[in-house]
Formats: structure tokens, sequence, C-alpha cells
């Protein structure tokens, strides 16, 4: 089931996580699939802009924090960005199947300060408290930790399929990168640290870096099991399917505090309500339905002959 999203007015801050079909590692972190993901990334953001606040691509699963104007805005750069690099990594791994096992999760995140750094903590600790890399830089593959803080920008290559299909029907033929372009991926800051510094933002990422390899460190001395490794990271194959796999039910917010968590649960609760009874008088043949602001409508039912 595809539970119904809740956009406040004036946009939100979101997580958006997708993950790959059955668990496997097809987003295996090589340098080539990195390049890849970033220039599709850039591209997405440049056909559909948004707020793009943290980012981190492990090899079965990614996140993202972004910062999205309306519901909309947010559907068409994912189903842009999600259905590009799903043929990417066809083109790479061999893959012929699904990439993904899911349409992508967003949740959105409150206002509270509290609520968007615990988020953004866990997104930049990915990598590291799966215990697949002792420190968030080790991690090879797209991450936002080397723009956030070494200031090294997140560039990758895009490449034009249509134009190079183009060019094959025409019986030309060209170089890999001759319709390809660089694309740079543009971070934001975390909205609750808009009013610091530049200065003061990267202080308080390392303090959080700091942090995350830390707690990973006395996690890893206590079970004595020591960091899967780049090497072995490197060395899975895409196809593996794993025996076992993690699932959780997902919240419908972030929220740091009891009362902002009911506050935003009462407004969910209320634009389900107004949602179910537009569709009810949708169904009854009704076609002057309003439906609740920031929503997708149901389809129109079938019309027979």
């Amino acid at each position: 089931m595809r539970p119904l999203r809740l956009f406040p007015e004036g946009g939100a801050l979101v997580e958006v996580t997708t993950r790959t079909v059955q668990g496997r590692p097809l987003l295996r972190p090589t340098p080539e699939l990195r390049d890849i993901i970033l220039g599709v990334l850039g591209r997405a953001q440049e056909e559909h802009p948004l707020d793009i606040i943290c980012l981190s691509f492990l090899s079965t699963h990614y996140h993202a924090i972004l910062r999205v104007p309306h519901a909309k805005r947010l559907a068409d750069f994912m189903c842009y960005f999600n259905s590009n690099l799903a043929r990417e990594v066809n083109r790479l791994t061999g893959w012929t199947g699904s990439v993904w096992s899911r349409r992508y999760r967003a949740i959105v995140i409150s206002r509270e300060e509290r609520a968007q750094c615990e988020r953004f903590e866990y997104v930049l600790a990915n990598g590291v408290k799966e215990n697949l890399v002792a420190h968030v830089r080790d991690w090879p593959g797209a991450h936002a930790v080397h723009a956030l803080l070494d200031d090294q920008p997140l560039v990758g290559t895009w490449f034009d399929r249509t134009r190079e299909l183009s060019a094959r029907i025409r019986g030309e033929s060209f170089a890999k990168d001759r319709y390809a372009t660089r694309m740079t991926v543009t971070l934001a800051p975390l909205p609750c640290w808009s009013h610091l510094t530049s200065a003061q933002r990267k202080q308080r990422i390392a303090d959080i870096v700091t942090r995350v390899e830390e707690e990973a460190a006395l996690q890893r001395k206590e079970t004595g099991a020591p960091p899967l490794g780049v090497v072995a990271i490197l060395a899975q194959n895409p196809e593996t399917r794993p025996e076992h796999l993690k699932t959780s039910p997902a919240p419908l917010f972030h929220a740091a505090t009891k009362k902002v968590r009911q506050e935003m649960r009462d407004a969910y609760a209320l634009m389900l309500a107004a949602y179910r009874e537009a569709a009810a008088k949708l169904k009854a043949g009704f076609r002057d339905v309003v439906f609740p602001s920031g929503s997708f409508p149901p389809a129109l039912p079938f019309v027979g002959g």
C-alpha cells in the first residue's frame, strides 16, 4: 500500500529512501557508478530544481534529505532520477530486471532543529553505522561528506542516451564521452542552520562526524567485529541476493517531540479524511470534486460502452 503524503504549506524538508530489489548490491560503489550517480543527480536537480541537503548511497539503498516546494516537484524529481539511474545501473551491471524494490519513500521532517539534526546525522553515518568502513570519508560511493567538510564539488557525468541513440540510428560512430556532460550537484544548508556562517556549519558537521566515528569505534570494541572494508565492498557481486533483509516499518513523520509528532498526525488525519471523502464522491460520478491541496487525485474510473 502506498501511503498518502502530507506536505505542509510552503514546502517541506523530506528524507527520501529508495532500496534495490531484493536487497541486491546493484549500487556497489565503484568509481564509475559514483560518477554516474552524481551526473544523473546533477541533471535531475537542473531539470527539476530543489534543495539537496545531504546524501549517501550504499550498495543496496540510498538516503537523501531534500527541501521541496511541493509534492509535484518531488514526484517529478524522483521519477526522473530513479528511472535514469536504474537504466544506467543496468548498463553497468548487466542486470535486466527492476532495480528498485518499490516506489521511493519520502518522510517529512518537522521544523524542529533536533529532528533535522538527527536525520542529518543518520544520513551522514551511513557506511559507518553498518560497520562497513571505520570513517565517514572512507566510503567510496557517492556521499555528501566530502563536499560538506572538504569543499570537494560533487561532480559526475551525465550521458545523453537520446542523442547517442539518434547517432547510432544515423550510423555514426562516436567516442564514449561524445554526448557526455559534466554535472555538479549543489548542496544547500540544513534549514535550521541557515542563519549560521559557513564556518559554523562546517564545525557542527565535523562534530557530528567525530561523534559517529567514535560511537562506531566503541561498538567495534565491544563486538570485536572489524569493518568490512572497501576491498570487500567492491568485490561484491551486484546480483547477489542476501539471505536476510532487515525490515522495519517506516514512520509517517520525523519529529523530535511528542507534541509536534501528534500535531503532524492530526493534520495528516484531517487530510486523509478529506481525500477519502473526495475520492468517494469522484467514484460516485461527481466530477467537480476538490481534493486536498498538495495531493494527487486518483485516476477516473473506467467508462463502459
